[in-house]
């Protein structure tokens, strides 16, 4: 179980394969299949354990538990299964109905366990927004490699967590006005109008479940016609991901236009994943599955794009070291995917300034017991 889940979570659903897992472990695939009937057993069940880690966990913390013994909990299952945990966060879009529907009710007894003690510890409006940003910033340790000191990435995700859930109402007022965004390119060409119908259906169902066909009909062609513009369906993929790591530079760049600021580049970064959240979830759900070639710039654009958080955030926590500042930006990624996903990515000015808020404090302090 556990090789499978870094499989999937290194490679995607689609492009693991029964003989890497098998290989991993040091069986044969034969071997592999008198466990598990086929993948996709394998991988319903690799999705569902985490979730099952998390409420195990949850269930032996005793009732009356405070909020830094709860999320230290979650925490350390979180850490322990770090290169096979974040399955849940993209791929899970490729379950079944019934089974999507039993995680996510499993999911939920986690959220509602958290919001039960912010709301007891921190009395705030919006206590479920701020108890599932808080998980989201645990969770981001999955979907990265940044490597610090086991014991220092729990206190630091704790006390970024314990500071998002007691985020005040309106500490963020008026960062929405912070923001200018580049305008979605509007489709001039018959390539802008492929590209343009193919996110959307990529963001719903998943690269590997959308067909040349279906894009064809969104744009009133013969699905052979796409050939003419992409030689084939992954070069689609490539373009879209290329489109939103050039939209997020730019929102970047026009953020620090007036002088560099963390909170502007907050601001810009909830705003941006706001307006473009199809373009966002494709980049971030599919990039692993690319063949090495296609994805190494889209890495380095997002090396790029991270090493402008880095350089902002060690210069308002200078006792920081370039890793732990690294990981720090992850939890303020993961406070916006999940907090945006909680909201419904519904975009408002209230709602693009709560969750800057949350951001800001996922990383601008330091409460842990080794912290400066």
């Amino acid at each position: 179980m556990e090789a499978a889940g870094q499989v999937f979570s290194g490679r995607g659903y689609h492009a693991a394969s029964m003989e890497e897992i098998a290989a991993r472990v040091g069986i044969s695939a034969a071997a592999l299949y008198r466990h598990f009937p086929n993948k996709y057993a394998l991988f319903a069940e690799c999705a569902t354990v985490m979730v099952d880690r998390l409420v195990a966990a949850l269930d032996e913390a005793p009732a009356d538990a405070a909020l830094p013994d709860v999320l230290g909990a979650l925490t350390r299952v979180t850490i322990a299964h770090r290169t096979s945990g974040g399955l849940y966060r993209w791929e899970a879009r490729y379950l079944d109905r019934d089974d999507r529907r039993l995680l996510g009710a499993k999911f939920e007894q986690v959220v509602t366990r958290v919001t039960e003690v912010v709301r007891r510890e921190r009395p705030l409006p919006d206590e479920r927004l701020r108890a599932v940003a808080a998980l989201g910033a645990i969770g981001s340790i999955t979907m990265h490699h940044t490597t610090v000191a086991q014991r220092r990435i729990e206190e630091m995700l704790v006390a970024s967590a314990m500071r998002v859930a007691a985020t005040e109402p309106g500490s963020a007022a008026g960062s929405a006005g912070l923001v200018e965004l580049p305008a979605q390119p509007v489709p001039r060409t018959r390539r802008a109008e492929i590209l343009a119908a193919a996110i959307p259906l990529f963001a719903r169902d998943g690269f590997a479940n959308v067909t040349n066909g279906q894009i064809a009909q969104a744009v009133g062609l013969a699905p052979s016609a796409i050939y003419r513009h992409y030689p084939g369906k992954v070069d689609i993929l490539v373009a879209a991901c290329l489109q939103a790591a050039g939209l997020l530079a730019q929102a970047v760049e026009r953020s620090q236009r007036d002088g560099q600021s963390l909170v502007a580049l907050a601001a810009a970064y909830v705003a941006y994943s706001f307006e473009q959240n199809a373009l966002t979830s494709i980049a971030e759900a599919e990039i692993a599955g690319l063949p090495d070639d296609l994805r190494r710039p889209l890495i380095l654009a997002q090396r790029e794009h991270i090493a402008v958080w880095e350089q902002q955030l060690r210069a308002v926590r200078p006792e920081l070291d370039p890793r732990q500042a690294r990981l720090l930006v992850h939890a303020g990624f993961g406070v916006v995917v999940e907090a945006g996903r909680a909201l419904r990515w519904q975009d408002t000015p209230g709602h693009r300034e709560a969750v800057t808020a949350m951001v800001l404090e996922a990383l601008t302090r330091d409460d842990s017991p080794s912290g400066s």
